[in-house]
């Protein structure tokens, strides 16, 4: 069975309402922040079969004098689908509506391009999103927010979870989470815990309750019980309320029907586990030195103590080489488990990243096993590979390495990839693992990384069934979700739904077939229509027509995967199916957005959210006015709050040409200058996948000098160009000029345009910048710089930001591409330098150690005339040692 990323439901709350301005008096009001008052928070939480209908409404007043800024935060799990959101303001809504990605992209646009940009969406730590929304209240004026989402809850280890984090910042007068689940097989565990208050408290404030099928809990904390302290006026109410229940499982499966839709719950207790072999390959390249290697190791160690003495196993380690313990399985006898321990203790790190090489060894060894039938005929095999970075060494083409592992595993059994941190490719990882009946997981970098590791092998550590089949009548049947899995793991549970094609019919058969560990089982579950719709009567828990929504929730979020490794015609109808239903059902996906029209300074204010990845920048929503320009000299591409885009990578060239490259998981930067001749085109960025490209010319000064050391240069003409589409941009200080084949427009930097067609924008904002955008994932922004005409030694020049390069392919290469692929630095030994001022150290970057000097360089992005400084780490000598090769590599030509 493929496990879900994140195989329970995560209701989180941050109910608190930030504001801005000055407090009339704090005191005055009990609860009041700021002339605000919150005085009613509720969660409401519809489970029914599993299926999760969460509403998240707030209430305030503004008992200010003048207007103030409220903010509404709600954390919500990755896996859910946001399907509402209202504002209401003095009995005026504003709904949410959702609408397809790019159309809602072109209402805020423009907008985006004048720089007034916020996120609403981000990534929020390991398990959520962060909706954000703030609106201006007037005077006396009251507010109220509403989200709704849905998500279908995941077993996990034996249980469904609902994990609410709870911070609303101040005291509030009616605050209660409520969650009703109904459970059609009766519930047999609820219980309710809090991190943020005594049980003592906890017991007076909450009640839970279950009888047969119904559950509840109700947290509802009075005014005395949320204060921090018996005098206090701030709240206690900071951090985890977890409920968790399962249900009664008198027979392994479960079907249940509603108006024409059904779902099938199969999880089959009491099976012996099926012996595995399991091959660990690991990464031990120099990145994994310190803390990941020491955790990684005793993740292994503890690992092996439950390894059960019918399994199989070995351990593969690569870095540059690849080494093996064992040249094939040995089952796991506590002679060699003993053995297994000493050679986990003995790893150490080094060297370069070879995937390719390490995880072909590991499947032959798997794929040699079980053809020479050195394990048991009735087992399983299951790869996991944990890795820190990208490949550097062998094979290093990820589309290369998928389809070599793909044609290796032949569909026989899961791989498994752990990504260890940020500085990897993960949707690389993703994308092998899901081809080859896997997941991916991100290990994060924290003191508890070992226990996440240990965590995931409890996931796939009992296997009771392989080869499970879900089979239904022939032609009875029509849009069937996923019904065939590799294995059901202990503690999971298999879902599947579909449509009747005859709603009329009097009875409904379901076969499950999987092996087992002695023999092969045929599980049958019979449904009687008639005993169904009694049931059916009962329900008063029911949402809608929730086994149609929860239909749609798992056939969106199978499309969505099956895409991710999907090319052409098969990529554009799984598209197109998972796009229709997004819209039909109201779900914002990732192919959707949810535009939300607000009162802002008398006009209208339009936001958009869209749901987040996980991959490596998260930058999703924009927020912009229908009218009016930009604040004066900001420019687009960067956020006004930094919170809202939390791995922001951005590369520039800018000034003489210095290049900067920001680093957001070390709140650093590295910069280097390129010395060239007037004249000379240096390639910044060529993605052979995309098929773009961008060339910038070097320019002097008016009165040039023949010294190289004393002479400043500038980028003088920048070249854009798109293979695929058959577009160039040429761009100069005195103009811009954009060919459509053989068919050019000419522009001023006087006008202001938005040019559009079909996966591109160019937006040209009057003497200030050009933003290009190539579809959803390649933004870059042009900076004009103008002198004073009379000055006598410089001339007007350009500066080139690329402010989102998720789009671009991981084998995107130039001074700036090279980039924009993860990669990690050590600074160490900080000691003075030749200018007291700017101190030196050792740097530790691609395999080389480098002497580099603590300095600053400007970023014009928000302000073109003065700029900001950004801190960074210079590298001497044209960039060597840290760019790939030498910077005359990088000399192209011609512009195009």
């Amino acid at each position: 069975m493929a496990l879900t990323r994140w195989p329970c439901l995560i209701l989180t709350l941050l109910s608190g309402l930030a504001v801005s301005g000055f407090p009339r008096n704090p005191s005055r009001l009990l609860g009041v922040v700021d002339g605000i008052e919150v005085y009613s928070t509720k969660v409401n939480c519809k489970v029914t079969s599993r299926f999760a209908h969460n509403v998240v409404t707030t209430r305030a007043v503004n008992h200010a004098n003048t207007a103030k800024e409220v903010s509404f935060d709600v954390e919500l799990p990755k896996t859910a689908f946001i399907t509402n959101f209202t504002l209401t303001i003095d009995g005026v809504t504003y709904p949410g509506n959702i609408k397809e990605k790019e159309v809602a992209k072109k209402q805020y646009e423009k907008a985006v391009s004048q720089g007034k940009t916020a996120g609403l969406v981000k990534a929020s730590g390991r398990k959520l999103e962060k909706f954000t929304v703030s609106v201006n209240v007037a005077a006396g004026s009251k507010v109220t927010f509403e989200l709704t989402y849905e998500e279908l809850l995941k077993r996990h280890k034996g249980k469904y979870e609902m994990y609410l984090k709870v911070q609303p910042k101040q005291l509030v007068k009616h605050f209660e989470i409520t969650a009703d689940i109904f459970e059609p097989q009766g519930i047999s565990t609820l219980d309710a815990e809090a991190s943020f208050i005594t049980n003592d408290l906890l017991g007076s404030a909450l009640t839970k309750s279950f009888s047969g099928k119904k559950g509840h809990v109700s947290f509802k904390p009075s005014l005395d019980q949320q204060r921090s302290c018996p005098t206090c006026t701030d709240s206690l109410l900071k951090g985890d309320f977890i409920i968790t229940y399962d249900v009664n499982r008198e027979s392994p499966a479960n079907v249940q029907i509603v108006n024409g839709y059904f779902v099938h719950f199969f999880a089959p207790q009491g099976l012996p586990v099926v012996p595995k072999s399991v091959v660990f390959v690991i990464d031990v390249s120099g990145s994994m030195h310190g803390r990941k290697m020491e955790q990684t190791k005793d993740a292994l160690l503890k690992i092996l103590e439950d390894v059960k003495e019918d399994d199989y196993l070995n351990f593969i380690l690569f870095s540059g080489d690849v080494t093996t313990w064992k040249d094939s399985l040995v089952q796991a006898t506590p002679e060699n488990i003993q053995e297994a321990r000493k050679f986990v203790m003995d790893i150490h790190d080094q060297g370069m990243t070879n995937i390719n090489d390490a995880l072909l060894r590991g499947i032959s060894m798997l794929n040699k096993a079980r053809e020479e039938h050195t394990v048991p005929e009735r087992s399983t095999s299951i790869i996991i590979m944990l890795t820190d970075g990208d490949a550097n060494v062998g094979e290093s083409r990820p589309e290369k390495i998928q389809e070599n592992v793909r044609n290796a595993i032949g569909g026989k059994f899961p791989l498994y990839n752990l990504g260890f941190g940020n500085n990897l490719n993960y949707n690389f990882l993703e994308n092998m693992a899901l081809e080859n009946h896997g997941i991916a997981r991100r290990i994060y970098e924290d003191s508890d990384a070992n226990l996440q590791l240990q965590g995931f092998y409890e996931e796939v550590a009992n296997p009771l069934l392989t080869g499970v089949e879900v089979e239904y009548p022939q032609n009875a049947i029509l849009d069937l979700t996923q019904n065939s899995y590799q294995h059901f793991y202990d503690g999971s549970e298999i879902v599947v739904a579909g449509r009747l094609a005859d709603e009329d019919m009097n009875s409904f058969k379901a076969d499950v077939k999987g092996h087992g560990a002695i023999n092969d089982l045929t599980f049958t579950e019979e449904v009687d229509m008639k005993e169904m719709e009694k049931a059916l009567q009962e329900r008063e828990y029911i949402f809608g027509d929730y086994i149609e929504r929860l239909w749609a929730y798992l056939t969106i979020e199978q499309l969505l995967d099956k895409r991710k490794n999907a090319r052409g015609e098969e990529k554009e109808n799984l598209t197109a199916q998972a796009l229709e239903l997004s819209l039909k059902y109201h779900f914002v996906t990732p192919l959707t957005s949810m535009v939300v029209t607000k009162p802002e300074d008398n006009e209208n204010q339009t936001a958009i959210a869209n749901k987040p990845g996980e991959g490596l920048s998260t930058s999703c929503l924009s927020r912009s006015p229908s009218h009016g320009t930009g604040r004066q000299g900001e420019v687009p591409g960067t956020v006004s709050d930094p919170e809202s885009q939390p791995l922001l990578y951005v590369f520039s060239v800018d000034g003489d040409p210095h290049f900067i490259i920001q680093v957001p998981e070390k709140d650093d930067a590295i910069c280097f200058n390129i010395d060239e001749d007037p004249g000379t085109v240096l390639r910044l960025i060529q993605d052979p996948v995309t098929g773009l490209t961008v060339n910038g010319q070097i320019i002097g000064e008016k009165t040039g000098s023949s010294d190289s050391q004393a002479r400043r240069t500038y980028f003088g003409k920048l070249g854009i160009a798109s293979a695929r589409m058959d577009f160039r941009i040429e761009v100069t200080p005195e103009k811009i000029t954009l060919w459509n084949g053989d068919a050019p427009s000419t522009f001023s930097w006087l006008d202001t345009v938005m040019i559009t067609q079909d996966g591109l924008s160019v937006m040209i904002n009057r003497k200030k910048n050009m933003v290009v955008s190539f579809g959803d994932g390649v933004t870059f922004v042009v900076v004009l710089h103008q002198v004073w005409k009379k000055e006598p030694a410089h001339h007007d020049f350009l500066g080139f930001y690329v402010v989102d390069s998720r789009g671009m392919s991981a084998q995107t290469h130039g001074l700036l591409g090279q980039f924009f692929h993860p990669f990690d630095f050590q600074v160490s030994d900080v000691h003075p330098g030749s200018d007291p001022t700017k101190p030196d150290a050792t740097m530790v970057v691609k395999n080389h150690q480098l002497t580099v000097t603590r300095g600053s360089q400007k970023d014009y992005r928000k302000d073109i005339s003065v700029g900001r400084n950004v801190a960074c780490w210079f590298v001497h000598n044209n960039g060597q040692g840290l760019i790939n090769g030498i910077h005359r590599d990088y000399i192209v030509p011609s512009l195009f």
